[in-house]
């Protein structure tokens, strides 16, 4: 729960230290500039703070590991991704949309503090302890962290002790781990397709490289 509290902490000061044409430019998400990926940050934001004000007393059906499932790649043909493009450009203003993330960001990252990592909570069907359901979340707030200053050299990164743990989720849910020449920022970013390893990288991953990539949801 602390990994969340600083990897979330991060990524709201990434955002906040963004300037309005940083909003313009692309994010490591394909098909998404940095204001799309902003937006999805807000809804998943919400998703927090449902999913915290969703108490269960039924017994946990996944863990922090479990949560996440491969998924197929993203074709931008989904229409809640389509519905994100649409509600960010409806904000026009860079700020509005900064302050909206800001506003919610808050409230998601005090209720997490607050929470009880023993309780049960409830989320798409599924029973996780609060502990678990945000750890979990580390691992979409370090690869969204990544995507945001994906083109923005500039800009902090993510912590790297959520780096590490984003990794070991991503390992879990692939049954492998990757290769210890790769660094936690590549493994995340090449397991995830988010770009493709080079040559030598193929050789580090061995058989690996044949199942790769990995997009979680």
């Amino acid at each position: 729960m602390d990994l969340f509290s600083r990897s979330w902490s991060a990524l709201l000061a990434a955002v906040a230290g963004l300037s309005d044409e940083d909003f313009a430019r692309p994010s490591g998400c394909a098909g998404w500039l940095v204001r799309d990926l902003v937006c999805h940050l807000v809804i998943d934001a919400q998703d927090v703070l449902i999913t915290l004000a969703t108490p269960t007393a039924e017994a946990p059906t996944r863990d922090a590991v479990t949560y996440w499932q491969v998924v197929e790649p993203p074709t931008g043909e989904d229409p809640l991704d389509a519905l994100i493009v649409r509600l960010a450009a409806a904000y026009e203003q860079p700020g509005l949309l900064k302050f909206h993330l800001d506003d919610v960001g808050s409230a998601a990252g005090r209720a997490a503090r607050l929470a009880d990592p023993t309780g049960r909570v409830g989320t798409q069907g599924q029973v996780l302890t609060a502990g678990d359901y945000l750890s979990a979340y580390v691992l979409e707030w370090s690869l969204h962290h990544l995507d945001l200053i994906a083109h923005l050299p500039q800009a902090a990164p993510p912590p790297r002790e959520g780096l590490r743990h984003a990794r070991e989720l991503l390992e879990g849910v692939v049954g492998a781990d990757f290769p210890a020449s790769l660094s936690d920022r590549d493994a995340l970013r090449i397991g995830t397709g988010r770009r493709a390893p080079t040559p030598a990288e193929t050789t580090a991953l061995g058989p690996l490289a044949t199942r790769l990539p990995f997009p979680v949801g």
